[in-house]
C-alpha cells in the first residue's frame, strides 16, 4: 500500500492540449488517492478552474514570460520551498527548464513526463524521465540519457469508461476534436467525408475544438457544401457527453505523438479510425481500430465507408478498444506505475 506523498506538479502553458489535458487529470486522481498536491501553472491556464477548490490540492498560479523569467523562477522556488514536497515532477519544456532549476537549488528529486521528442538542453538536471512510447525512449537513450533513467509508461485518461460499449447506430454518426492546427488534419477528414457521401453512403460528421484553422475549416465545409451533414461544436468541455453522441471516432492527424483523445473515445466505447501516426501505432492494432495513411483522403474515405456499411464490426473493435482501456489506459492502470516510478526514485 502506497503511503501519501507530497508532490509538487509544475506545468507552465496556459492552453489544454493532451499535456496540459494529462497534468490536469494527474494531479485530480494523484489528489483523490489521499496524495498531497502542489500543482502549480500558469495564471493564465484555461484549465486552473478544474483544480482551484479541491481537498489535497495546493493550486500556485504563476505570473511568466519566458523560461529565462527570474521573477517566475524565485516565486516558483519560494513556494515549492514553503509547500516541502517530497519530489517533483514537470511537464513540457518551460517546466522543466524552471523545474531543473528549482530542484537543484532544493536537493529535490525532479522526474519529466516527455509528451514528444524533446530539445534535451531544457532537461537538465532531471532524475527520472518518463516517456509516453517507446519511441520517445528510444529518442532519449539515443541522445545519451542512460536506460535507466527512463521508464515508459503510457498516457492515461480519468474519463468514467462505460460499462459495455454500446451498438452503433444507423446511418453512423463520426466525430473528432481537438485542436485546430494543421497537424490535426481536419481538412483531410472533410474532403473525405465528402467523397464518403458522394460514394451514396449516408452519415453525420461532428467536430469540436477551438483554434487557428476554425475559420478555414467552415470555409472549406461550405464550399464542399456539407452544412446539412456537418457540425462544428466549438470546444470540448464535456467529452463524455460529445463521445455519447458518436459511433466512430476519427483521428486525422498527421503528427500525433499520443493522442489522450484517443483513449477518451476508448474509455466511451467508441470505434476509433485513426492514422499511423507514432501514438495510434503504440494503441491500436488492426482487430482494435481502423488505421489509415497519414495524410491519405482515399485511405480515411475507405475506412468510413467500411465502417458505415459493417456495423458489427463498428461493435467489436469498439469493445476490443474498450477492453484494452480498461486493461492498459485507465487510471487505475496507470496511476501504480507512476506511483511505483516515485518510490523508487525516493529509495535512490
Amino acid at each position: 500500500m502506497t503511503q501519501p506523498l507530497r508532490i509538487t506538479q509544475l506545468m507552465l502553458s496556459k492552453g489544454l492540449g493532451g499535456a496540459e489535458r494529462y497534468f490536469v487529470d494527474l494531479c485530480r486522481v494523484l489528489a483523490e488517492r489521499g496524495h498531497q498536491v502542489q500543482a502549480v501553472f500558469h495564471r493564465d491556464f484555461v484549465a486552473r478552474g478544474e483544480l482551484e477548490g479541491r481537498p489535497n490540492i495546493q493550486c500556485i498560479p504563476v505570473r511568466i514570460f519566458a523560461a529565462w523569467d527570474v521573477f517566475a523562477l524565485r516565486t516558483i522556488r519560494q513556494q515549492v520551498r514553503n509547500f516541502s514536497p517530497q519530489l517533483m515532477q514537470a511537464h513540457l519544456a518551460r517546466g522543466a527548464h524552471i523545474g531543473g532549476q528549482v530542484c537543484k537549488t532544493l536537493a529535490l528529486p525532479l522526474t519529466v513526463k516527455t509528451h514528444n521528442l524533446v530539445k534535451l538542453k531544457y532537461y537538465r538536471h532531471v532524475n527520472h524521465f518518463i516517456a509516453t512510447t517507446a519511441a520517445q525512449k528510444d529518442y532519449l537513450v539515443a541522445h545519451g540519457v542512460a536506460a535507466t533513467r527512463v521508464s515508459i509508461i503510457p498516457n492515461f485518461s480519468a474519463l468514467t469508461p462505460v460499462s459495455e460499449a454500446p451498438l452503433p447506430r444507423m446511418p453512423v454518426r463520426f466525430c473528432s476534436y481537438g485542436r485546430m492546427v494543421k497537424k490535426k488534419g481536419f481538412d483531410i477528414l472533410l474532403r473525405a467525408f465528402r467523397v464518403f457521401l458522394d460514394s451514396g453512403n449516408h452519415g453525420f460528421l461532428q467536430i469540436g475544438g477551438e483554434g487557428e484553422e476554425r475559420a478555414a475549416l467552415e470555409r472549406l465545409a461550405m464550399t464542399l457544401e456539407l452544412s446539412a451533414h456537418i457540425q462544428f461544436i466549438g470546444w470540448v468541455s464535456e467529452p463524455a457527453k460529445s463521445l455519447d453522441a458518436c459511433d466512430v471516432f476519427v483521428l486525422p492527424s498527421l503528427d500525433e505523438p499520443f493522442g489522450i483523445v484517443l483513449l477518451e473515445a476508448m474509455a466511451r466505447g467508441k470505434a476509433i479510425i485513426a492514422t499511423r501516426t507514432h501514438g495510434p501505432l503504440e494503441i491500436f492494432d488492426e482487430t482494435s481500430a481502423w488505421l489509415v495513411e497519414i495524410g491519405d483522403t482515399e485511405s480515411l474515405t475507405r475506412a468510413m465507408i467500411d465502417a458505415a456499411r459493417h456495423p458489427e464490426t463498428i461493435h467489436q473493435k469498439s469493445r476490443a478498444s474498450l477492453t484494452q482501456f480498461i486493461q492498459t489506459y485507465s487510471a487505475d492502470a496507470v496511476i501504480p506505475r507512476i506511483l511505483g516510478v516515485y518510490e523508487e526514485m525516493l529509495r535512490q
